[in-house]
């Protein structure tokens, strides 16, 4: 997993004046800017903290629940990538430690870390968890092969895929953190076929598997529950694949082929088995949260109303905007117009506003957490004139409502 943080984007300042992308990328947008045609002036403003490193020039934010931000940094002299966890009320970073070679924490709950790590410089990867208050790495294993790699978390569920003896196929798993227990859930085509695991929400793992008498390359998307241990089907918009990737309550999301062979999101009532098409708009990056989906079609992204059927743009138009991660009305993600820079939208009025970096132009948004503080990264100001930015630390965007 010895990997780099993310491909920072690094923008000359001559390109910047010389007008290349659209107008505001010149402009850095400011704390409380807005966009985008009939959006609602922004209610809060947000001031950027920055976390700091465990040493090393660079760290980024994965996650965030509570006072709790969860992420990866480079130790001292960058010698290696660790994951780390962040209290916002002691302004403290705890370095996690690693199962021996890198490791990169991506997602929390209560007490819990989840994440992966080499178990050696250049090593087959574990899944890991960490307990916040015992201070205890747990290497969570295999499905018997040599690697497996964490999805989700909700509760004292953890969620991922695991390669299984040999390592020909995947299988998805569900691990306790009660009773530190793998279980593997398993496919639509029997022990020979494979799965993966996408996300998780209290007792619903959904994910894609591959089918009986078909090629690996065509799967379904599946809900599996925890409760009655069954893998349901779930199906196709009319077309021969699809996959699932995201679940709130009983609504999971994702993408099919269609009966002319063509693509679109859907939305799968699991206690109705109604399949609501979402159309082209709606082709990656689907999420769900009560009510609304948001997905995109590779430039533009969108929210879709399941009550009301009503859809709408996110942001202005313009570039390419990626939807990270919706929490109840509030979504976070990126806009990309050749520069990235971390934006927060509401669901209901549409409101949109960029987030400041940390003196550098570019930054990108990963999570929101309950009291509407996002987590992700931020470039510090350049070292010299001819680049737009320094190294990206991780940071949080704290909300002030606006008088």
């Amino acid at each position: 997993m010895r990997r780099p943080l993310r491909a920072w984007i690094l923008v000359g300042a001559s390109l910047l004046a010389a007008g290349a992308g659209p107008a505001y990328a010149a402009d850095t947008p400011s704390a409380g800017s807005t966009a985008g045609t009939g959006t609602a002036a922004a209610s809060v403003r947000y001031t950027v903290q920055d976390l700091g490193t465990l040493g090393g020039t660079r760290s980024k934010a994965n996650a965030i629940e509570g006072s709790t931000v969860v992420g990866s940094s480079w130790t001292s002299g960058d010698a290696a990538e660790h994951a780390f966890a962040y209290d916002l009320r002691g302004r403290s970073m705890t370095d996690l430690g690693t199962l021996g070679g890198s490791s990169e924490a991506t997602d929390t709950e209560g007490d819990h870390v989840v994440g992966q790590s080499d178990l050696s410089a250049g090593g087959p990867t574990h899944g890991f968890t960490y307990d916040l208050r015992t201070r205890r790495l747990v290497d969570i294993g295999t499905l018997g092969g040599s690697s497996s790699h964490v999805t989700g978390l909700s509760g004292d569920t953890v969620v991922g895929t695991s390669s299984l003896p040999g390592d020909a196929v995947t299988h998805a798993f569900a691990y306790s953190l009660r009773t530190r227990t793998m279980t593997d859930l398993g496919t639509l085509a029997g022990p020979s076929g494979s799965s993966t695991a996408a996300a998780v929400s209290g007792v619903t793992v959904v994910g894609s598997s591959s089918l009986p008498d078909s090629p690996a390359s065509v799967t379904h998307g599946f809900a599996y529950s925890l409760r009655t241990g069954k893998m349901t089907d779930l199906g196709t918009l009319g077309g021969n694949s699809s996959t699932a990737n995201a679940v709130s309550g009983s609504t999971v999301v994702g993408r099919s082929r269609t009966a002319g062979n063509g693509l679109a999101g859907y939305a799968y009532d699991l206690r109705t088995g109604l399949r609501t098409d979402l159309g082209s708009r709606f082709l990656t990056g689907q999420l769900v949260s009560g009510s609304t989906v948001v997905g995109g079609d590779g430039l533009l992204a969108s929210s879709f109303d399941l009550t009301t059927h009503t859809s709408a743009v996110i942001g202005s138009g313009r570039g390419v905007t990626e939807v990270k991660q919706i929490s109840g009305n509030l979504m976070v993600g990126d806009n990309f117009a050749p520069n990235s820079f971390a934006f927060v939208a509401r669901a209901d009025d549409g409101a949109f506003t960029y987030l400041p970096s940390l003196g550098g132009l570019n930054s990108y948004a990963a999570q929101v957490n309950g009291r509407g503080v996002v987590a992700g990264s931020a470039a510090l100001a350049a070292p010299d004139p001819g680049t737009a930015n320094g190294p990206f630390h991780a940071a949080v965007w704290v909300p002030h409502p606006v008088a």
